[in-house]
């Protein structure tokens, strides 16, 4: 079980981290969006919170060469090593093109293929192996050390089957949000863990967020939520799995109920070959929050 925090100062995300840490959490995941820099309030908590694996959910990769990503993280990773618990999980993303294209004013023409030469590049350095990379964005020649750091987890914020074979083939696992169980069991998984198999690579782990909460009122939840993450209903690769999914919207996909209906939703993650869930509580009800918060605890 897995907790996340989006925004706030840097104290209080520290504070967010305490908390996940009391909790029982297994990770505390830092998301990457117009605020702060993950990685480096990640470097900040895991200097003051023991006791917890950290990751990004998710860093993208467009702005960030690989190589100087890969310094970041072996960087962030030497920092929180001394803790010695389970150290950086780094989940890295495309973003989307309307943010690639009209934000940054870069290329997103050929995503498969950045995604393809990016991990070819990163996995290697994060391993402190040196690349030499002739490939059509990236040429890269180097190698990095960074005394004290051990290689982070990769997932990828992978969605579609190309996405997901490219993923399976060269990094750790993936990380998921709008992505419902059906999906899950009949395209994400499978795909993921045949490209790994194909690949000789371990299997994969899987980390999946959903938004989450404990409620008698299941259509009121439903539709807080629809509310809250109603941006990601105007995504095109996310409005594309919720589509899939058959469901209308965020709402459609938050796991609701009683505390019995929730265990059984969770429960059914877990049994198609979800490793990790990274919890999106979004109630602000103190009663609805002490309840959602001890079915998490239940997990761990």
């Amino acid at each position: 079980m897995s907790n996340a925090i989006n925004g706030g100062t840097i104290d209080e995300v520290v504070a967010e981290a305490q908390a996940a840490v009391e909790l029982g959490a297994h990770t505390f995941w830092s998301s990457q969006i117009f605020g702060h820099d993950a990685l480096t309030v990640l470097a900040i908590v895991g200097r003051e919170v023991p006791g917890i694996e950290l990751g990004t959910a998710v860093v993208p990769t467009y702005p960030r060469h690989p190589m100087m990503l890969a310094q970041q993280a072996l960087s962030v990773s030497a920092a929180i090593k001394s803790r010695g618990d389970a150290g950086l999980c780094l989940g890295i993303g495309l973003s989307h093109q309307i943010v690639v294209e009209s934000m940054w004013g870069l290329s997103y023409s050929k995503p498969v293929r950045h995604l393809k030469e990016y991990l070819s590049i990163l996995m290697p350095l994060l391993e402190g192996k040196p690349v030499k990379f002739e490939g059509e964005d990236y040429r890269v020649q180097g190698a990095i050390t960074v005394a004290g750091s051990s290689r982070p987890s990769v997932l990828v914020a992978a969605l579609g089957p190309q996405m997901l074979r490219v993923t399976g083939a060269l990094a750790d696992g993936t990380s998921t949000w709008c992505v419902g169980p059906k999906t899950l069991a009949e395209l994400t998984i499978p795909t993921l863990r045949q490209a790994a198999a194909d690949a000789g690579r371990p299997e994969p782990r899987v980390a999946v967020a959903l938004p989450v909460c404990v409620t008698d009122d299941v259509a009121a939840a439903r539709t807080r939520a629809a509310q809250i993450f109603a941006v990601y209903d105007t995504l095109p690769s996310y409005k594309t799995m919720m589509n899939r999914e058959g469901v209308d919207g965020p709402g459609g996909l938050a796991i609701v109920g009683t505390e019995a209906e929730v265990r059984d939703q969770l429960a059914e993650l877990t049994s198609m070959g979800v490793t990790d869930f990274n919890a999106g509580v979004f109630t602000s009800d103190p009663e609805e929050l002490a309840r959602t918060h001890s079915v998490l605890r239940e997990l761990v």
